[in-house]
């Protein structure tokens, strides 16, 4: 095993955090034990998640995406498994690429395991934000039931390349601590698990929500959540663009910031938030020893 230093980045879409690990020729190991104690909040560098940024050339899940999109993110969940997609990763991933001078203004594709990603990233004098077009939402049918404690509210299945079941309650205060993942039934719905998430109305085209992500627990922003989350709004408040014919856009409120989705008559999502960069270094070898 190699003994030499990890060069690392910590970044944040609207406060969910990311360790980031630049990799180009995908030559760094990353089990899933060294994932966790990256994202260890006490004993290591502390994330939500990790972004690992290769080429898509040089990994085996993405060479088939390397034509439409040279890079790839590798995406991994604060626990160490392997995740699927993240919305607010994406922007940090595509800060990350501007930053390092890998890539510049404008249109920008990512490849992830949900597939090829359409990313804008602003001018400074635009306000510097991240557009990500994150696909279409698919609506699987069956109801969908999900509880925390002795209360129990149907819930919108929603899959943003990653699955997602959508609560609306009174008060985000009874989706309780979200320590744990909130129970839902029928099993066979999420065989995977699940994203769950809480929301309440904060005005029109207007929500707030808090989640419970898989494999991290609360986080402080889910971006493929709220891309669900304004889906399933407008479902809810008979304003679904493929039967109106006109876009329609929800200002989502997380703990950790402010995101904008727009919704398309085809269908088309695109999420706008901030993405930060705070800090660099390189994680120290004997550390890693352990996790090898």
């Amino acid at each position: 095993m190699s003994t030499s230093p990890i060069a690392f980045l910590k970044g944040h879409g609207t406060e969910n955090d990311f360790v980031i690990v630049p990799d180009p020729d995908n030559t760094v190991d990353l089990p899933a034990s060294l994932v966790a104690r990256l994202c260890d909040r006490r004993a290591g560098i502390g994330g939500d998640g990790l972004l690992h940024v290769v080429r898509s050339a040089a990994h085996p899940e993405a060479r088939s995406m390397a034509d439409a999109a040279e890079w790839f993110m590798d995406y991994r969940n604060a626990d160490g498994s392997i995740a699927e997609m993240c919305g607010n990763g994406v922007r940090v991933f595509a800060h990350y690429l501007q930053r390092a001078g890998l890539v510049g203004e404008g249109d920008l594709a990512v490849a992830t395991r949900g597939g090829v990603k359409r990313v804008h990233i602003a001018k400074p004098d635009a306000g510097g934000e991240i557009t990500v077009s994150m696909g279409r939402a698919v609506l699987p049918e069956g109801d969908v039931t999900v509880s925390v404690g002795a209360r129990e509210w149907p819930a919108l299945n929603v899959n943003m390349g990653n699955p997602h079941a959508v609560a609306f309650v009174d008060d985000l205060e009874h989706a309780g601590d979200l320590l744990t993942a909130p129970p839902f039934t029928p099993a066979s719905a999420y065989p995977e698990g699940v994203n769950v998430e809480f929301v309440v109305d904060r005005g029109p085209r207007h929500v707030a929500m808090r989640v419970h992500e898989r494999g991290s627990g609360e986080t402080r922003s889910c971006g493929t959540g709220a891309c669900a989350v304004a889906v399933a709004a407008a479902r809810r408040d008979g304003a679904d663009p493929s039967a109106t014919g006109a876009p329609v856009a929800y200002t989502v409120d997380l703990p950790g910031g402010r995101l904008v989705i727009t919704e398309h008559p085809d269908g088309a999502i695109e999420m706008t938030g901030p993405a930060v960069i705070v800090a660099e270094g390189t994680i120290d070898p004997d550390w890693l020893a352990p996790a090898r």
